[in-house]
C-alpha cells in the first residue's frame, strides 16, 4: 500500500505524480477541505500512507466537525473559528505529527519545540501508536484555541 501514484494524489498534483520532497514529504498544492489532505495521504510514501489514513481517520472520529487543509506541503486540522491544533509532515523513518498548542495537554507530549507552546510526537513504522492516548490530546487540543494562519 505504498500510496505514491493514485488517482487522487495524481488529480491534485494537476494530473501527475506527487513529487516528493527532501526526507520524503509529498508536495501537494494548498487547498481547503478534504481532497487535499487526502491526496497528501494518498501519496505519503510506503507505510506512511497507511498511519496517515489511521491518524486522519482517528482525528475524524474524535473531532466530528474538524476543518482540514493543507499548508506548507503538510496537512492541517482546526476547529472553524478557532485555528488550527495539529498538522503532521513526512521525514524519512518516521511522521511527526505537531500540536500546536501540545504545550497545555497532559499528558505531556514527548517531543518539545523552540516554539514554547508546540509539541510533537513520532510515528515509527515498526513501533505502535498509542490511539487511546492519542485520541486523549487530539480532543483537548480541539478545545483549546489554536494557531491562526
Amino acid at each position: 500500500m505504498a500510496g505514491t501514484g493514485s488517482k487522487k494524489a495524481a488529480n491534485a498534483a494537476g494530473g501527475k505524480k506527487a513529487k516528493l520532497l527532501s526526507g520524503g514529504n509529498p508536495q501537494i498544492a494548498k487547498g481547503d477541505g478534504d481532497a487535499p489532505v487526502q491526496a497528501y495521504i494518498d501519496a505519503m510514501p510506503g507505510w506512511k500512507s497507511g498511519a496517515g489514513r489511521r491518524l486522519d481517520a482517528l482525528i475524524e472520529r474524535t473531532v466530528p466537525n474538524v476543518r482540514k487543509a493543507v499548508k506548507w506541503n503538510s496537512p492541517f486540522y482546526g476547529v472553524e473559528g478557532q485555528g488550527w491544533f495539529l498538522s503532521f509532515h513526512c521525514f524519512n523513518k518516521y511522521i511527526k505529527v505537531a500540536f500546536f498548542r501540545g504545550a497545555a495537554l497532559d499528558p505531556p507530549l514527548p517531543v518539545t519545540s523552540k516554539d514554547p507552546n508546540t509539541r510533537y510526537f513520532h510515528i515509527y513504522e515498526d513501533e505502535p501508536v498509542d490511539e487511546q492516548l492519542v485520541a486523549r490530546w487530539i480532543e483537548q487540543a480541539s478545545k483549546i484555541p489554536g494557531w491562526m494562519a
